[in-house]
């Protein structure tokens, strides 16, 4: 009988050694996983707990888009506008002959946006930008209801605006407080960006308190790059409870779609203009009463203000709340009731928000020297507050005219070497083939009057503008070195 080589018996036994380590290991691992509950005790794998979480956190967004849908509505507007019609040389047959044989022609002008449900009686929110000029408005809603919308009122200061339809229980939203979120933090927005209605998209609170950034007079934005579009405006902002804390509004873009960067109203902003409008039809404004720039250091340098930021007093108009309490020019404002503020389009969020008949603390730096000032806030007069998109209106007709134009500060009047005594509007740019163009202005001019009416700062001017809406033509008493002189600019 043959012997088994000693050689293999030695193989053997390290073979039967290595599968009783294995052994004894893989059984040690499987004690431990069962331990920190990754496998079940039947030998099942189970998930890691990171996994789970990540499939909750998942959930959480599910579940707030589902219920937060139904109250999210899809706005459709409608208005019909007409083409100008033909002018010289038809207009020698006079006005009865265009409208006979020359109607313009008419057309219908579609758009579209969000908006959310604020009470199930019907109130629904939106931005006024949306609605604004809308002689037909159209809701839909998640579940294929359709309802005939009519604006309560509206807002341009703020963006806002509010619109019922003839409907009970109603799903609504909750809404929760803008002053406590923080950047970083989850939300998801939901709208109807390019038609596609109820889209879902997910960010994070990038920035908060977003001003100077002119596209509305109040400017406290909530940044979040959470998908935006043309579409999503006056639709919801929400946080993972669900409750709503700001109205998406706007997108900073190149392209025109998406890039990042989307602003949304604060829902505490929001809810104050609602209230108002909801209960006296208007929003009360606070107004101050000054023509203000920002502080530059080169400002501050030149009028020996020892202040880095805050918000400089070019003028102070006569009879207003700061006038009153003492405001004076090339005063510096850097706080409001301990607020600080640093920049112009902050101060005049800040005082449109306030109540008038309100009293604040305004603390300033004159020279070297810092007061703190009481001002009691007044509604402004009826010419003394004027909305961003009126004035987008009025400027272009400005340009329509050839003039572009800015307040009379130190700094431009130093730069066109005008009198510190002379008050007005400065001619900072004529554009060419313009009737300002023809009719000899030129940059550095200062507009004292216009139609009939004294100049002080660009407000004056818009809402002496207003006249030239309509009328197409435009007065101007125009001050220059060699002296003053009249000039009509014509449009026809």
């Amino acid at each position: 009988m043959k012997r088994w080589p000693t050689y293999k018996t030695i193989l053997v036994m390290l073979l039967i050694f290595a599968l009783g380590v294995f052994a004894r290991e893989t059984l040690r691992h499987l004690n431990f996983f069962k331990a920190q509950g990754v496998i079940a005790e039947d030998g099942k794998l189970l998930q890691d707990e990171n996994i789970q979480l990540a499939q909750k956190f998942s959930q959480a967004f599910s579940l707030v888009a589902e219920k937060s849908a139904k109250a999210v509505v899809y706005i459709e507007t409608e208005r019909v506008v007409s083409h100008p019609q033909p002018t010289f040389p038809f207009d020698f047959f006079g006005e009865e002959f265009m409208k006979r044989f020359f109607s313009p022609p008419r057309f219908r002008e579609r758009g579209a946006g969000s908006g959310f449900i604020l009470s199930s009686d019907g109130y629904i929110v939106t931005n006024n930008h949306v609605i604004e000029g809308a002689q037909k408005i159209t809701v839909k809603m998640l579940d294929g209801r359709v309802f005939k919308g009519k604006v309560v009122g509206a807002d341009p200061f703020s963006d806002v605006a509010l619109v019922k339809v003839s409907a009970d229980h109603l799903p609504t939203l909750p809404l929760g407080n803008s002053d406590l979120i923080r950047v970083g933090e989850w939300v998801i927005a939901i709208g109807n960006p390019f038609g596609l209605t109820h889209t879902v998209t997910v960010g994070v609170i990038s920035a908060k308190g977003r001003s100077g950034i002119g596209i509305t007079d109040i400017e406290d934005f909530i940044q979040t790059d959470a998908a935006i579009n043309p579409g999503n405006s006056g639709g919801p902002l929400l946080n993972l409870k669900g409750e709503v804390i700001g109205m998406n509004t706007a997108i900073f873009s190149r392209s025109g779609g998406y890039m990042g960067i989307g602003f949304a109203i604060p829902i505490n902003i929001v809810k104050s203009v609602a209230e108002q409008i909801k209960s006296k039809g208007k929003v009360e404004r606070g107004w101050l009463g000054v023509v203000i720039q920002d502080l530059t250091p080169s400002l501050a340098e030149e009028l020996g203000i020892k202040a880095k930021e805050g918000v400089l007093v070019v003028e102070v108009v006569p009879d207003s709340p700061a006038a009153k309490a003492g405001l004076k020019e090339k005063d510096v404002i850097l706080r409001i009731n301990g607020k600080e503020i640093k920049n112009s389009a902050e101060l005049r969020s800040t005082i449109l928000l306030i109540k008038p008949g309100t009293t604040v603390d305004l603390e300033i730096i004159r020279g070297s020297e810092r007061k703190t000032l009481k001002v009691v806030i007044e509604a402004p007069k009826k010419s003394a507050l004027t909305s961003k998109a009126e004035r987008d209106k009025l400027q272009e007709l400005l340009e329509e005219f050839g003039l572009v134009v800015s307040d009379l500060t130190p700094d431009i009047a130093r730069r066109f070497g005008i009198p510190s005594k002379i008050k007005g509007v400065v001619v900072v740019e004529v554009l060419p083939d313009t009737p300002a163009d023809f009719a000899g202005l030129a940059s550095g001019m200062v507009i004292e009057e216009a139609n009939k009416k004294r100049v002080s700062n660009t407000l004056d001017l818009y809402e002496a503008l207003k006249e030239s809406a309509q009328k197409k033509r435009l007065l101007l008493g125009v001050r220059t070195a060699r002296g003053k002189f009249f000039v009509t600019l014509s449009l026809e």
